[in-house]
């Protein structure tokens, strides 16, 4: 499999450049040229000249900059073209909108005196191997054209700079930067011809043209009926997504009547199916934008008896979420809490036993409180057509960073890095004495948030039939949901001779409190990892990055808060609040690539093992399988879902299910759920259950789907598959 470069490297290269050339600009003090008079020709303007020392650095090695206006002068208020020109040296090239496999695209900032530029409008590229990546190029002179939009009120030449940043590549690759400049007479609006080419280079509107695009195994069909007379032989597809098509992949365009279809190869990397496709459609005569909408072939996976767990009753549901409430305490989602609140117990064991009733009772209002509002939002998204379930604010990758931010600040206040006062502090999950009753409260809301990825025995079922009910009724579900997760943490406040048996506080208090901080470090690790996967690698980086400043935030705090004059802690707590300023914009950054379903690229893909023994979910094809009498195991998960993770690592990946799997013929099938994915969530909803995971067997033919508990065990899985009439022999 071929690995993307990790572009974080050059963005940082690009940027250093960026600094020391700044810097130097404001070292040699130069001011931008402008042009008196009206020129019977196009306006046309170079390097700007800042002095000596910029011209002799070469910030543009191999490569060089200009601007070219359509026009030779400009009336106020009209709007005029204008060309960032960039030539590349025989042999170099620089990169389009998207790179493809590798590069960093062109980019400009603008300064306009008298008007504002538009964004930049990139040539139709060409296709590039370098070294096994296939890359988005151009080569020789290319124009990025803009639209200058002058004001109304402007008097004097219209001044534009712009900060001009490229790649330019060949055996190696090295970042440029040029600042051009020139200034357009102000007068009447006489155009010219000198973008004419630049223009016709351009990608042009799809009139005459329709296309649509679906899903297809392995990736998209796009469908595209051309005007008479055009060929698509040879065309290619260049996406402007990153992490959506596999860039290397052959197009082969094969004519179906008037229109042509082509299977697109989706990415390696990509973390989910597109809800567009984007980019330019290139011909051997011409090139024209396209964007389309991506319809699903896929439906539903419906079983032969019914939606499994939806013909239960209320008060089975509420006893299953009672159940699952109180089971949810021991999954691993749980476990970094758990030492918190035994902690909580102890700092209360001598308190009254009306303050710990108190502290009780608040825990459990935290508790029960997150979960309707949860299923509050819940249900808001899916009445507005959000394809959603359990777990939907972690399909989120900003969420998914909210929170690995929020286990590292807890961890850090574990250790005595910092502190915010008793009342926050304890939001970690301490159940506090009368006074700290908020505390109590928050460590319930700290408890149901960390407990969302995991999914205990009997909430599949409950969960599933109050997705299906009136507001009301699902709302009353998710209550005794947390009810039941409360309950352990409410009774145990309700019997104070329980707690003062509890060890005594003393020093073994600070080693476990500071021993806890490193479970919620292995979580937000996990969260992290978790947040690559839906939003990409660099974005992980990213995302690493800010969890660096955080950390610095939190040492400044708790570093000078005994400083004896309050002019140090103010500008010691500034620049912490400062850091986590800068962190968030980070995080915000690393989340601003990803498409409206908060995919982006440079991801991979957690439904694709190594091992090749799992097939990407295709209900078509699973329903086609199991009518061919083929046994089928589809397993539906999702990276952030942490029963699943621990269900593959000690079930379904254990040789002895594998080898289970391959001696009875059973086709295995990964349904990845990671961001979200309405054609999923609809399967969900065809066995009753509005999350995951979910492990459904198809013994084929006529047979009714079983369904496997959430928490399995090897002997589960192999007693099901011990239940299959008689082998089969296995598929490719």
């Amino acid at each position: 499999m071929r690995r993307r470069p990790f572009s974080v490297f050059s963005s940082l290269a690009a940027l250093t450049g960026a600094v020391a050339y700044a810097l130097a600009a404001l070292a040699s003090a130069a001011l931008v040229p402008t042009a008196s008079g009206q020129a019977a020709g196009p306006v046309v303007a170079g390097p700007q000249t800042a002095g000596a020392q910029v011209a002799s650095d070469d910030t543009s090695p191999h490569s060089d900059a200009r601007l070219v206006a359509g026009v030779a002068s400009v009336a106020p208020g009209d709007a005029f073209d204008l060309a960032l020109e960039i030539t590349a040296e025989p042999g170099w090239h620089i990169y389009w909108t998207n790179p493809g496999d590798a590069g960093q695209p062109v980019s400009a900032e603008w300064a306009v005196s008298g008007g504002q530029a538009g964004p930049l409008r990139f040539p139709t590229p060409s296709l590039y191997d370098e070294a096994g990546l296939t890359t988005y190029a151009h080569s020789g002179t290319s124009s990025f054209l803009t639209r200058v939009q002058t004001d109304d009120a402007a008097s004097g030449p219209v001044e534009i700079t712009a900060q001009a940043r490229w790649l330019i590549c060949a055996d190696v690759c090295i970042p440029a930067r040029q600042t051009v400049a020139l200034a357009v007479p102000v007068g009447e609006t006489v155009t010219t011809g000198a973008l004419d080419a630049a223009r016709a280079a351009l990608p042009g509107a799809p009139d005459g043209w329709t296309a649509s695009a679906m899903t297809a195994e392995g990736g998209y069909l796009m469908t595209v009926q051309p005007p008479a007379g055009v060929s698509l032989d040879g065309a290619h597809f260049f996406v402007d997504q990153a992490g959506v098509l596999d860039h290397g992949a052959e197009q082969a365009f094969q004519r179906e009547g008037d229109a042509w279809a082509v299977r697109l190869a989706a990415s390696d990397y990509a973390a989910g199916v597109a809800g567009r496709l984007a980019g330019v459609l290139k011909t051997d005569g011409s090139a024209v934008t396209l964007d389309l909408p991506v319809a699903s072939d896929a439906a539903p996976v419906a079983s032969a008896s019914g939606p499994a767990g939806s013909g239960i009753g209320l008060w089975s549901a509420l006893l299953f979420a009672f159940a699952g409430g109180i089971v949810l305490n021991l999954m691993p989602c749980v476990f970094p809490i758990l030492g918190i609140k035994v902690l909580g117990f102890v700092n209360g064991r001598e308190d009254s036993p009306a303050q710990l009733r108190a502290s009780g009772l608040a825990f459990g209002a935290g508790v029960v409180l997150s979960f309707l509002a949860l299923a509050g939002g819940l249900l808001a998204l899916r009445a507005a057509g959000a394809g959603l379930g359990w777990g939907f604010q972690l399909q989120s990758p900003p969420v998914v960073a909210g929170l690995a931010a929020l286990m590292v600040a807890l961890a850090l206040n574990l250790l005595g890095v910092f502190s915010l006062g008793e009342g926050v502090a304890s939001a970690g999950g301490r159940l506090d004495r009368g006074e700290g009753l908020s505390g109590a409260f928050l460590s319930g809301v700290l408890a149901v948030i960390v407990a969302t990825p995991c999914t205990a025995p009997f909430m599949g079922a409950a969960l599933g039939y109050a997705i299906a009910q009136p507001a009301a009724l699902a709302l009353l579900v998710f209550a005794t949901l947390g009810v039941g997760m409360a309950m352990p943490y409410v009774v145990l406040s309700f019997r104070p001779a329980w707690v003062r048996r509890l060890p005594r506080p003393g020093p073994w208090m600070e080693t476990l409190k500071q021993g806890l901080a490193f479970p919620l470090f292995a979580t937000a690790v996990w969260l992290v990892w978790v947040f690559g996967l839906q939003a990409g690698l660099d974005a992980a980086a990213g995302l690493l990055l800010a969890l660096v400043l955080l950390g610095l935030a939190a040492w400044t705090w708790g570093r000078w808060p005994s400083h004896t004059t309050r002019r140090a802690r103010t500008t010691a707590r500034a620049f912490a609040i400062v850091v986590v300023a800068a962190a968030v914009s980070l995080v915000v950054v690393a989340s601003g690539g990803m498409d409206g379903s908060g995919r982006s690229g440079g991801g991979f893909r957690q439904s694709a093992p190594a091992s090749g023994e799992w097939h990407d979910w295709d209900a078509d094809q699973v329903q086609t399988l199991v009518a061919e009498g083929t046994p089928v195991f589809v397993d539906f998960t999702a990276a952030w879902c942490l029963t699943c993770q621990v269900n593959k690592k000690t079930v379904l990946h254990r040789p002895a299910v594998r080898d289970a799997f391959a001696a009875r013929g059973v086709t295995t099938v990964r349904a990845d759920w990671t961001t979200e994915d309405p054609a999923i969530t609809d399967a969900l909803a065809s066995f009753g259950r509005s999350g995951v995971p979910l492990y459904v067997l198809y013994p084929g033919g006529d047979a009714a789907p079983v369904l496997l508990p959430e928490v399995l065990t090897t002997g589960m899985v192999l007693d099901a598959l011990d239940a299959l009439a008689a082998p089969v022999a296995s598929r490719e």
